[in-house]
């Protein structure tokens, strides 16, 4: 018999199928994840930032991203949602998609990946993890144009993979590529705002 501990693509491949409903609210998904919360729920709620999804879903999950990494920064060990973000319903047929997508992805990183460079890992590590995917959740909230929410998406994505898999080195490329990405979006920003002072 197999006593191993599920893999995080395991568990997310596994996520749609859950649940019995065509649909499914954000609540029963945070609740689903259980003690995994922040890693994987940090993880599954940054995904769809990085691939096409219908109008809407991105902003949410940046909002739920928000509230996980500010909880995560303040050492919460549950996570708390506001009623309306926590009815929200999702169709299961968008989390399959989700999950469909993500799983390759995720067994690539799985491969490479293990537990090292602890001190990134730590309770103190984690809370500075949350305290940056904070910061990438609030950038999802605003679109942008060109590469729009792709460049914190996939950096929130490393970061979550990093806590789950205990692994110091994802998480530490998960901060550069945070960083990469703020960057880009502060470019983007004083683009945008050049061209609308060029033209007033």
């Amino acid at each position: 018999m197999d006593h191993r501990a599920p893999r995080t693509s395991e568990l997310i491949a596994a996520l749609p199928d859950s649940f019995v409903g065509e649909t499914l609210t954000i609540g029963e998904l945070v609740r689903a994840l259980r003690s995994r919360v922040f890693g994987i729920g940090i993880l599954l709620f940054a995904i769809p930032n990085i691939f096409p999804m219908p109008p809407g879903v991105p902003a949410t999950m940046g909002a739920v991203l928000m509230l996980l990494g500010g909880q995560l920064a303040l050492g919460y060990d549950t996570i708390w949602l506001p009623k309306r973000l926590k009815n929200r319903s999702i169709p299961r047929e968008t989390l399959r998609r989700i999950a469909d997508r993500a799983v390759p992805w995720i067994q690539k990183f799985e491969k490479l990946s293990k537990p090292r460079l602890d001190s990134f890992t730590t309770q103190t590590g984690a809370r500075v993890v949350g305290a940056v995917v904070f910061v990438l959740g609030l950038v999802l909230l605003m679109p942008f144009p060109f590469l729009g929410n792709i460049p914190p998406g996939a950096a929130a994505c490393i970061l979550g993979l990093g806590l789950v898999e205990r692994d110091g080195l994802l998480v530490l490329i998960g901060h550069v590529s945070s960083l990469v990405a703020l960057g880009i979006t502060a470019f983007a920003t004083w683009l945008i705002w050049e061209s609308i002072a060029f033209f007033f």
